[in-house]
């Protein structure tokens, strides 16, 4: 299926490893022009630029004027924009072992960094008359879990952030969807620091236990890989979806039992 994303402009943050990385390659394959935001670069996202169709932006999107130099880098011209920077630290100690301090970076990493350069790039998008926005989000803003409280919090404030702009510009030509995975193959996961790890330390059981034990909870037993989320992603970006706005896409491999 042609997308129609050849030519088109797109803007991804959190660009240099998992799941924003497989958007950044299925957009470029796609034959979209890339500019990938990201804090530190990869080898896998260092190859894409070298082959051509991706810009790499090196920006440190936590801090206010992250944003604006991402959009200014952009240029005068944006298509789609995918916010998909985020981080969720286990928090093994449950909900009074988060400080002020790890709740206001949980909220700025998963809600502010999308509020600012959503901010950035759209008064761009609105002169054009054109645009799709999509948010990485999760199944946790509607599934809450005390290991991951603060991200829980921050991704459900961004469904809802999503949901709201998508009611002011829908009628200006510029759709806001979210797309919201369950647990994913990516570092958040399974790197030495990750969810499986920490509860690994924390529990007794060992990381391969902590992923079985997630994968069992999903209807397929498996986690989603990022190129499914990816693949659903383009698809909300693309006209192919001109109608669609205001929405939440779940790739979560069963996950959710309810609607």
């Amino acid at each position: 299926m042609d997308l129609g994303l050849e030519g088109r402009v797109a803007v991804v943050t959190g660009a240099s490893r998992g799941i924003g990385l497989a958007i950044v390659r299925a957009l470029a394959a796609e034959g979209a022009l890339v500019v990938a935001g990201a804090r530190h670069s990869s080898d896998e996202l260092d190859a894409l630029v070298e082959r051509g169709g991706v810009r790499l932006v090196q920006v440190d999107l936590a801090e206010p004027e992250g944003a604006r130099q991402l959009i200014g880098a952009a240029g005068d011209r944006i298509d789609v924009l995918v916010n998909n920077v985020g981080a969720a630290p286990a928090r093994p100690g449950g909900f009074l072992s988060v400080t002020d301090e790890q709740w206001q970076q949980a909220m700025n990493l998963n809600l502010f960094t999308a509020v600012r350069v959503t901010r950035e790039a759209l008064p761009l998008m609105l002169e054009r008359g054109s645009g799709s926005i999509v948010n990485v989000c999760s199944v946790n803003a509607v599934y809450p879990d005390p290991m991951v409280i603060d991200y829980s919090a921050g991704k459900a404030a961004l469904a809802s952030f999503s949901k709201g702009v998508s009611k002011e510009v829908g009628g200006r030509g510029i759709r806001v969807n979210t797309v919201s995975p369950g647990p994913v193959e990516t570092d958040l996961w399974l790197a030495a620091d990750g969810v499986a790890a920490t509860v690994s330390r924390a529990t007794g059981m060992t990381p391969e236990e902590v992923k079985a034990r997630a994968a069992g909870a999903m209807v397929t037993g498996r986690f989603s890989k990022p190129a499914e989320v990816a693949d659903v992603v383009l698809m909300l970006a693309s006209d192919r979806t001109g109608n669609v706005t205001g929405s939440d896409i779940t790739i979560d491999g069963g996950f959710l039992t309810t609607w």
